[in-house]
């Protein structure tokens, strides 16, 4: 019998060369999340999506699972990269997803910036020249940051993060990336794999003009949100910073914490968040 009821999300970790993931919903097969409490405490939520559909709602119905939600903790500059497009079915590998992303910075570093899109359009025989000779960067807009600031990522914008940011991620629930540059940066005594027939498939050769959309997820950093989790669609509750109680109704109050997850199934019906914490609020 189905079991409703709010879940707390043990997350998967992945510790790249440059830093750290936390994975923190997610059902992908490269790294899905654990139920921590209740009935099916213990079972991987890919499993769980797969047994208990339901409990997803009716915008999953008949799909993989749409979204993943990260922290990403950026020690050193990230690879310049790229994430194709749904669409983009000549180099996606079976079974894999777009890559459309957002990004809600957290923390930066003086000095921080991202690599976003280009400062002017340029042509594919550019682009290609570029990364052959090593002048990519030198084509690259790339913009400083600071806490709070918010970025819509369409799949196809050249991308990077840099050294000293911290920021939560809601994407497309892929792990396809098309790296094009990487500081020539070795991992285990060999140079990185780069991805550069399939970035040039991809990339769009223009500036960085993006405007937040909720085409594939909607996701908001709100403070003690307050809603109803219907039958539509679950609600991912990620706590940014501070902590308090969640109350749900028909259920027993649940403390919350920073870096706590916590999915409310579809029909789970009204909830709250009460005391001092900013949430990273998703569903689709």
């Amino acid at each position: 019998m189905q079991q409703i009821y709010p879940m707390k999300l043990a997350p998967h970790v992945v510790t790249p060369i440059w830093g750290r993931e936390t994975w923190v919903l997610s059902t992908h097969a490269n790294g899905s999340c654990t139920v921590q409490n209740g009935a099916y405490a213990g079972m991987d939520f890919a499993q769980l999506y797969r047994e208990q559909p339901g409990l997803f709602g009716n915008a999953c119905a008949g799909r993989d699972f749409p979204v993943l939600v990260k922290f990403i903790h950026a020690r050193d500059d990230l690879s310049i990269q790229v994430h194709p497009r749904d669409s983009d079915t000549h180099v996606l590998a079976p079974g894999e997803a777009g890559k459309t992303e957002c990004w809600f910075i957290l923390h930066a570093e003086p000095g921080a910036k991202l690599v976003m899109g280009f400062q002017h359009a340029i042509t594919p025989e550019q682009f290609a020249q570029s990364i052959e000779d090593g002048s990519l960067l030198k084509h690259t807009a790339q913009l400083p940051v600071q806490a709070g600031d918010f970025f819509h990522i369409p799949a196809g914008t050249l991308h990077a993060i840099g050294a000293g940011i911290t920021l939560a991620e809601v994407q497309q629930n892929s792990d396809t990336t098309y790296r094009v540059f990487d500081y020539g940066r070795l991992q285990n005594g060999q140079l990185r794999e780069l991805h550069v027939a399939q970035a040039k498939a991809v990339t769009d050769l223009v500036s960085y003009t993006a405007q937040p959309s909720d085409e594939y997820f909607t996701a908001r950093r709100v403070r003690n949100p307050q809603g109803v989790a219907g039958e539509s669609s679950f609600v991912s509750l990620v706590v940014l910073q501070g902590e308090g109680t969640l109350t749900c109704a028909n259920q027993e109050p649940m403390s919350i914490a920073e870096g706590d997850s916590i999915f409310l199934p579809a029909g789970l019906g009204a909830y709250a968040v009460q005391g001092d914490c900013e949430i990273l609020l998703t569903h689709v």
